[in-house]
Parts: structure tokens; sequence; C-alpha cells
């Protein structure tokens, strides 16, 4: 199994984790609408910064995308597979 397909497995898995924890809370829309900034917010702090600690994360449909519905996780996975 390479590392592309353990990726999508892993962020199929964390996609379907934040569903379920977005369908769960009370105010639904507040819960999505931090998650996508934080996940936004992540993203770019890693594409701007993470050039000083060997990390290139490009803003492309994919990572913008998946920062935006899966959050701070999806970035995290991003860096964790950036160094395998």
């Amino acid at each position: 199994m390479d590392t592309e397909m353990l990726f999508k497995m892993l962020c199929g898995i964390v996609a379907g984790v934040m569903v379920v924890y977005y369908f769960r809370r009370q105010k639904k829309l507040l819960s999505i609408a931090i998650g996508a900034l934080t996940g936004c917010a992540a993203l770019f702090i890693v594409n701007k910064y993470g050039g000083n600690f060997g990390v290139n994360v490009p803003l492309n449909l994919f990572n913008v995308s998946g920062s935006l519905v899966l959050g701070a996780p999806f970035v995290v996975f991003v860096v964790i597979m950036n160094f395998l």
C-alpha cells in the first residue's frame, strides 16, 4: 500500500468522523464554520511558514477544499504525509 492510498483512506475516515461530529452538535452551522475557518487558517500558516521547517504544502484545490471540509486534522495529515 503506497502513501497516497493510505492518505486517501485516512482522509475518508476523518471525513466520516467530522460529518458525524458536525451533525451531533446543536449549533451545526456554527461548528461547520469554525471547523472550516480553523482548517483554512492552519493551511495558510503551514503554507506560509512551513518552508522554514521543510514542509511544502501548496495551495491547490484539493488542499483548500480538504481543509474547508475536514478542518485542522486534514492539515495535520498533509504535514505528516509530507514527511513520509
